[in-house]
């Protein structure tokens, strides 16, 4: 799987990542151990002060890292997030773009650690720290 999905997400209006396709992410590099994503904030992901959601930033850097993650498997391996921390360090406003960076701290055999930086006009907006853990193939139905 990673391969063939990690082309596709790639593509303008693709729609193998329905969580991607909703929100409006687009995919600016994947590569093992790195990924960069970016996602224009319109006013359906503003909360109530009229700022990006919390909730929208943390689900970038998790998809971020996620997909740095994936990159790096070996054929019919996937990941699941385990554990994540969030450091919110301003707010961001309808209009921006959030670029997030993710790469991978340390792959071990069953766990990865991941790191991701959110910017928005330039500046520093969020930092995030993950667990992932390395699954086999996926149970057939």
């Amino acid at each position: 799987m990673p391969n063939e999905y990690l082309q596709q997400v790639r593509a303008p209006g693709q729609d193998v990542n329905h969580l991607f396709a909703f929100l409006g992410v687009e995919v600016a590099e994947i590569e093992p151990g790195r990924a960069v994503l970016r996602l224009p904030v319109k006013s359906e992901l503003l909360q109530g002060a009229g700022m990006a959601a919390g909730g929208v930033m943390a689900t970038l850097m998790d998809e971020a890292m996620a997909h740095a993650v994936l990159a790096g498997n070996r054929p019919g391996e996937l990941t699941t997030t385990v554990d994540m921390n969030v450091s919110y360090l301003r707010a961001v406003g309808r209009g921006a773009v959030l670029t997030c960076e993710a790469r991978v701290v340390k792959r071990g055999g069953r766990v990865v650690f991941a790191e991701a930086s959110l910017t928005a006009d330039g500046r520093e907006s969020a930092r995030a720290t993950a667990t992932f853990m390395l699954l086999g193939q996926p149970a057939r139905s």
